[in-house]
């Protein structure tokens, strides 16, 4: 089913939300860290009923929106040159580009050095340091997803089926109804409180697979502080 944009106003402006239709049992809106607005609604709901939560919920959208605006302008895009700053688990880190014939990546107290072969190609030391990223990353988002199940008393066995780490555009993670933890590879440049923070969020949804009272009770439990470390991941990385 194709997707839909349902259109009304919010303080005088028009307001745009992407409706998306998949097999999801119930209405979520979703305000996005660029300011986008979002409705997941299960497939052959008519948009209507959707258009109705979204007015419903219009007060909570103005404050989302608020909340975000406070970001912007976020980070020009990156150009991968010596002198840019580059986030490693929340440390900024200035990045050099070397020449040589040992590809790889080094790390040190105030330097990211990337060596792409004998060239500075801006695309190919991107692709260096994100392949770097991706090899960090899965050792260490498996390592943390263990250490959080210990938290939440999750036996290895009711535990996730598989963690697969990728960049996603909108979200920091996910967990499927069959139970696929998803990370976003940009995790890595965050520090490690909040990377626990995501997934203690999704390992919840193990047990509560929605955003009502008892999923927010339970994440509350285990992590008071879980909206200063949600603030601190979505200031560091806009």
């Amino acid at each position: 089913m194709p997707d839909y944009v349902l259109r009304t106003e919010l303080d005088g402006k028009r307001l745009d939300c992407r409706l998306v239709f998949s097999r999801r049992k119930t209405l979520q809106l979703e305000v996005l860290p660029d300011m986008s607005v979002r409705m997941i609604a299960p497939e052959g709901t008519k948009p209507e009923v959707c258009m109705k939560m979204l007015n419903k919920r219009r007060d909570w959208v103005r404050t989302q929106l608020r909340y975000f605006s406070q970001f912007h302008p976020l980070t020009k895009p990156r150009e991968y040159v010596s002198g840019e700053t580059h986030l490693f688990l929340g440390r900024r880190l200035r990045l050099k580009v070397a020449k040589g014939s040992a590809k790889g990546v080094k790390v040190t107290r105030q330097h990211l050095t990337v060596c792409a072969g004998q060239t500075t190609s801006a695309r190919l030391v991107e692709a260096e340091l994100w392949q770097w990223y991706r090899e960090q990353a899965a050792d260490l988002f498996q390592e943390r997803m263990l250490g959080c199940m210990v938290k939440l008393n999750i036996p290895k066995n009711d535990g996730p089926k598989s963690l697969i780490v990728r960049r996603y555009k909108s979200r920091w993670g996910s967990m499927s109804a069959d139970g696929v933890l998803g990370l976003n590879l940009d995790l890595i440049r965050a520090p490690i409180e909040c990377i626990d923070y995501v997934i203690i969020h999704e390992l919840c949804h193990l047990r509560f697979p929605h955003h009502g009272p008892r999923f927010w009770d339970l994440l509350e439990r285990v992590m008071p502080d879980w909206r200063k470390r949600k603030t601190k991941l979505e200031r560091l990385t806009a």
